[in-house]
């Protein structure tokens, strides 16, 4: 059978605009030879529409828009992932289905069986589950049509299995002859050979050709990277669609297979996801351009690289914001990444407001020692100042913590957590160190210089809000407090198997301690692009005012 996949980048809400890319592959599909056209999971609302679910004029609007569709469709088939109305009460109001669309009209609908309620999904919030799902008949060859969950369930492939179904196994055994998967599938790194070995896997199993449809995209935080692919009955890879860009694939299933495809490194994947992520966030949201304080640092070299991937150099400016306790090595390596980067770049010293803050509040404070009060200040002043430049040039402010600061809450709240999205905060410090690597690798081959000054790489972190501050003066090494972060988040790992790991004692319920008190500065972050297995934000849920501790 020809089929076509749609590998499309999707807008939640966008149901005239993603109508009118799902008609547009259709008609590509029609002219390539394609006997069916797929498209990913809940195409026409977007994924995850969420609580929009919860309105009605919006499920009308995406009901419409099906049938709209189906009305365009001629003898090649049309399967779509879309929000359907459950007829059958008790139960939610709504479901995430597949429409089979030909001939100008609905021939088949099915329904989603696995519904994830874990991390970042929540659609047992929203959908009534199926209660069952046969195969469709498709000119004499019966298509068994699963909906993303639902081909991650098999018990030969997961050592333990979330949920009792395995929609796969009952398509087949009810004489599903090729498995079609319409998914809306988010990325984190690994993901990729972990999706790729599990459908493999069926494939060979089954002996039935598998073929997949994924969603490429930023949505809020969540990032879609396609890589839709296809598999003959012998589980070999007969086709791959690209990493982070809208792609359409068109194979005949039973054609064999040719190998496996090279996988990039992690930090090409990484970056690839990072500068989608925050494109889309941006121009969803309707923004055209982006700013950011550049400190000088690592980690404000890196967001700005990605920015300027993202949206040209020409959307994106940068601003240094010295104080007294600023070295003049900061100010030049900010200077130039700006100029590596041909984008705008301003100085704004804070020198002057900060000592006139400290004169308002010499009375009150009483004569008391400078602290912490004093270096969050300066945070706090620069973080007003690119919020007027937020506001004064209509560009979204990208603030540039990093996963291991957040997690400690090393970042000053209504300062350096300022912004509209925060692009980093799920990449430890020693994942932004490999990453500015890479960068540098890459423009260096590509653009004959590296964009990344290398002081800036090479010098200790600091916030530079006291004098000779370094971040070690008050957290471990982050290679000590990325392993007992990824452990303790990530591996959801107790303090006590952290220790028999093999880190100190000391280092465990230093790190944890912070990890947990932090947890309300988290609350109030800006949204993050998720790209590992456990960010913080939707997918980490734990209570501010709590008292539960483990050591």
């Amino acid at each position: 059978m020809r089929i076509a996949i749609a590998q499309c980048n999707l807008t939640v809400g966008d149901i005239a605009g993603n109508e009118a890319r799902i008609l547009a592959a259709y008609r590509r599909g029609a002219d390539a030879g394609a006997e069916l056209v797929v498209c990913p999971e809940l195409a026409v609302t977007g994924y995850p529409p969420r609580d929009l679910l919860h309105r009605p004029a919006f499920v009308r609007a995406n009901l419409d828009a099906l049938g709209r569709l189906a009305a365009s469709t001629e003898a090649v088939g049309l399967l779509v992932g879309f929000v359907s109305e459950n007829a059958a009460r008790p139960g939610r109001a709504v479901r995430n289905s597949a429409a089979l669309l030909r001939h100008g009209g609905v021939v088949a609908v099915r329904h989603k069986t696995l519904l994830p309620t874990y991390d970042v999904f929540d659609e047992d919030r929203y959908f009534e589950p199926a209660t069952e799902n046969l195969p469709i008949d498709f000119d004499g060859r019966k298509l068994g049509v699963t909906i993303c969950e639902d081909l991650w369930n098999d018990a030969d492939f997961w050592p333990e299995r979330r949920y009792r179904p395995d929609p796969a196994a009952m398509l087949v055994a009810a004489g599903a002859e090729i498995l079609v998967n319409l998914s809306a599938s988010p990325w984190h790194l690994g993901k990729e050979r972990t999706r790729h070995d599990m459908l493999a896997n069926l494939a060979r199993k089954t002996r039935r050709p598998v073929v997949y449809c994924n969603l490429v995209g930023g949505n809020d935080e969540l990032v879609f990277d396609g890589q839709s692919v296809a598999f003959d009955a012998t589980g070999a890879l007969a086709a791959q669609g690209a990493a982070f860009a809208e792609d359409f694939l068109v194979i005949e299933t039973d054609q064999p297979g040719r190998g496996t495809p090279a996988v990039p490194v992690a930090e090409e994947l990484l970056f690839g996801a990072l500068v989608l992520g925050t494109r889309d966030y941006l121009h969803k949201c309707g923004f055209k351009s982006a700013v950011l304080g550049l400190s000088g640092g690592i980690d404000s070299a890196v967001v700005a690289c990605l920015a300027v991937a993202a949206l040209g150099h020409e959307n994106v400016r940068g601003l240094a914001l010295p104080s007294q306790f600023s070295s003049g090595g900061s100010i030049d390596d900010a200077r130039a990444l700006a100029a590596n980067l041909g984008i705008a770049f301003d100085v704004v010293p804070i020198q002057a407001p900060f000592d006139a803050v400290k004169g308002q509040l010499k009375p009150v404070f009483e004569e008391r020692a400078e602290d912490v009060a004093e270096e969050n200040i300066q945070a706090r002043l620069r973080g007003v100042i690119l919020m007027a430049m937020s506001n004064k040039f209509g560009s979204l402010l990208l603030t540039t913590g990093n996963k291991s600061e957040l997690a400690v809450g090393y970042c000053t709240l209504y300062g350096d957590m300022c912004g509209g999205l925060a692009v980093i905060s799920d990449v430890p410090k020693t994942q932004v160190y490999r990453l500015a690597e890479w960068i540098n690798e890459d423009t260096g081959r590509r653009l004959g210089r590296a964009w990344i000054p290398r002081p800036s790489i090479d010098k200790p972190p600091s916030a530079e809000l006291r004098p000779n501050q370094t971040d070690q003066d008050s957290l471990p090494p982050y290679d000590v407090l990325d392993s007992i972060l990824e452990q303790y988040v990530v591996e959801q790992r107790s303090p006590a198997q952290i220790v028999a790991s093999g880190h100190a004692g000391a280092d465990v319920r230093r790190v944890v301690r912070l990890i947990d008190l932090a947890e309300y500065k988290r609350r109030q972050a800006a949204p993050g692009l998720k790209v590992t297995t456990k960010a913080f934000g939707v997918g980490r849920r734990v209570p501010v005012a709590q008292r539960w501790t483990e050591f």
